[in-house]
């Protein structure tokens, strides 16, 4: 929703977006990183130009977060951020509770161009569509466009009305029962990063081979991978077990659904839901197969609009509370970190997300050779992962706030165990942050 004050425009965050600005700290960065390389150096002042160009376009991306009286508020402004090279970790502390910064960043390093953004703004749908259009306008500017490229392939996401609309509350039912709420789960025991180091390890398998591997299992390459990260951590826990799980905790993965694949909308604010799978460890071993069928029987019952209009319900509800409503903002930024702490993350020992198959049209796709994304750091759940797939390449990048290497390392030999070739990329050698720069 927009709404005009004194010729400002202001957007009330959405449903999901809510709570980022309360837990956004130096270790919770709320920052997901969605990359572009392209097969030339990128040219920082037409990249410059590029973002001039591009932003204001997209309207609900270029504003800065301000403060109600009971909840934060984004406020339209003409601010355009200047983009960056890039020296530091990636998806690093953005304070954009700050007047002066906007709830996103462009970076540069070398051939690839960054787009990285506060899930308080977007999820990874909107970024891809942010991206799309920023790489169409570098293009145009650095004259490797055809003369009948169509600049408006994108105008649909940019201006209307859709784009800026609350999903959760358009599809919201007071009459749906909430769901059961999860358990507490297992939790690896590794050590913490010092602030400021975000470590990437990204394995780039050939995405038709992936897809004909989970394919032979009758299975889809989302289901396929997740059953080999519930398998790597069943793994690690045989060796471990006794030491870092002796209350028999679950392995609970979080896996974020894309809400516009069952809800019509282009909405270019947060919409998804997260599905929380869990594999109880107090009943023995798994063979690999009988969690790929557990897999597939859990979502087969729960990906549905029926099921996720449970999970709608229970968010834009709580929201509703006339307790939670009249709560003063600086009570609700107590709360919120803690609520978040207690019921979220403590709730999951990692978590998996697809944002699958990329699609460019040509006159970009020619030039944009690899395409990553990376995850939100938080301590709550020391390792993530997320995928996508483009150009025949799938990434699978863990984004790591630990030194240790064990999971990574068990899931990627898994794979090449499976005749999968992995190429492995590191960003081992960046330097940390400057957390009081918050930029």
């Amino acid at each position: 929703m927009k709404t005009k004050t004194n010729e400002r425009q202001w957007h009330r965050l959405d449903n999901a977006g809510k709570l980022y600005p309360s837990i956004v700290s130096p270790r919770v960065s709320t920052v997901l990183r969605l990359s572009a390389t392209l097969n030339m150096d990128v040219d920082p002042e037409i990249l410059q130009r590029t973002l001039e160009i591009t932003l204001p376009k997209f309207r609900h991306f270029q504003v800065r977060l301000r403060k109600g009286l009971f909840w934060y508020y984004f406020e339209e402004v003409t601010t355009v951020p200047k983009v960056q090279k890039e020296t530091y970790y990636p998806c690093m502390y953005l304070d954009f509770r700050k007047k002066d910064i906007l709830p996103f960043r462009v970076i540069y390093y070398r051939k690839r161009i960054s787009f990285e953004v506060s899930h308080s703004l977007t999820d990874g749908y909107g970024a891809v569509v942010f991206m799309q259009s920023l790489l169409l306008n570098y293009l145009h500017l650095t004259g490797n466009l055809d003369e009948s490229t169509d600049l408006d392939m994108f105008s649909e996401y940019t201006d209307t009305e859709e784009v800026y609309e609350d999903a959760f509350h358009k599809y919201y039912n007071d009459k749906v029962r909430e769901p059961r709420k999860p358990s507490k789960a297992y939790h690896l025991p590794f050590n913490l990063n010092a602030k400021g180091e975000y470590f990437i390890i990204t394995g780039i398998v050939p995405a038709d081979d992936l897809y004909k591997l989970a394919k032979s299992y009758n299975t889809s390459v989302t289901k396929f991978l997740l059953a080999v990260y519930f398998e790597t951590f069943l793994d690690f826990l045989k060796t471990t077990g006794s030491e870092t799980n002796r209350r028999n905790l679950p392995v609970t993965m979080n896996m974020p659904v894309n809400l516009r694949t069952l809800f019509p909308s282009k909405t270019l604010k947060n919409f998804f839901v997260s599905l929380t799978p869990s594999i109880d460890t107090s009943l023995g071993d798994y063979s690999f197969d009988e969690i790929l069928k557990y897999i597939e029987h859990y979502f087969g019952m729960r990906l549905n609009t029926k099921y996720i209009q449970k999970f709608i319900s229970r968010n834009v509800a709580n929201e509703k509370k006339w307790k939670v409503r009249l709560l003063p903002l600086p009570i609700k930024n107590l709360a919120i970190p803690f609520i978040y702490s207690r019921f979220g993350e403590t709730n999951y020992t990692s978590s998996l997300s697809n944002l699958g198959v990329i699609k460019m049209p040509e006159e970009i796709r020619k030039h944009v050779d690899q395409m990553d994304i990376y995850p939100p750091p938080s301590v709550g759940n020391l390792i993530k992962i997320t995928m996508l797939s483009y150009n025949n390449k799938t990434c699978i990048s863990f984004g790591s706030l630990t030194p240790n290497r064990e999971i990574e390392k068990l899931f990627f030999r898994k794979l090449r165990k499976m005749n999968l070739h992995v190429k492995i990329e590191t960003n081992t050698k960046l330097k940390p942050s400057n957390e009081k720069e918050g930029k």
